[in-house]
């Protein structure tokens, strides 16, 4: 689970850095952005769940 995030979030930032590299993909930029935080709240959360379960 922990790898697929991972992935998740590096796919994120290098469709967010093409999207602002060329100027008519800004919207790719924008949507790879919104994907990197609603993945990295949703690792966050799971995670946290996940903890309070083993204790």
């Amino acid at each position: 689970m922990l790898i697929l995030v991972i992935v998740l979030l590096a796919l994120w930032v290098i469709l967010a850095i093409v999207g602002f590299a060329i100027k008519g993909l800004v919207w790719l930029a924008i949507i790879a952005i919104v994907l990197f935080v609603a993945t990295a709240i949703i690792a966050f959360v799971r995670r946290s769940i996940v903890n309070k379960r083993k204790v």
